[in-house]
């Protein structure tokens, strides 16, 4: 899928490397983060989200980009405890050490000054955009469910420029 508007910048870097993170970040006025690993890496440790996101904060702050929506999962940080009681022991097995690096950056956004948002989207799935999603905003209202990328990507384009859910985590489901 290529993504065309004349707001919208690609650029690819490294999230890793210090001077593309603070060139990626001239210019701008939000920053979507979303990370991901391949599936044979959740065996070994698991350092990217937490590593990128301690680059991203401080430069940020530096260049004065304020706004970071960033997309974790349905799982990470305080919305763990809705996982259901069948799921969470194969939940912990194949995802949890990139869960619990993702509850590490989850910790380090929301102990900065930026005007975060936390997307913790349920299962992703391919399909296209339904248009039909809730956002889950109270802890009590969290549980898991299926929503395609592209109904993800929607929520988070009008997101950008509403702030609506600003120091907020909020859970997407289908």
């Amino acid at each position: 899928m290529t993504l065309s508007d004349p707001n919208l910048e690609r650029f690819t870097a490294d999230a890793l490397n210090p001077i593309d993170v603070a060139s990626a970040l001239e210019g701008v006025d939000a920053v979507v983060q979303a990370l991901g690993v391949p599936v044979r890496r959740l065996i070994g440790p698991v350092t990217l989200f937490s590593e990128a996101t301690n680059l991203l904060v401080p430069a940020m702050e530096k260049a004065g980009v304020a706004r970071l929506i960033a997309i974790t999962g349905f799982g990470a940080g305080d919305s763990r405890d809705a996982i259901g009681p069948l799921q969470r022991i194969p939940f912990r097995l194949v995802f949890g050490r990139a869960y619990d690096d993702k509850d590490a950056q989850e910790m380090r956004i929301r102990h900065s000054h930026l005007d975060w948002t936390l997307v913790r989207p349920g299962v992703l799935t391919s399909g296209p955009a339904t248009g039909r999603y809730e956002v889950l905003a109270t802890p009590a209202s969290w549980r898991n469910g299926l929503i395609a990328r592209a109904d993800v990507a929607h929520f988070v384009v009008a997101e950008i420029g509403r702030a609506f859910y600003a120091k907020r985590a909020v859970v997407l489901v289908g």
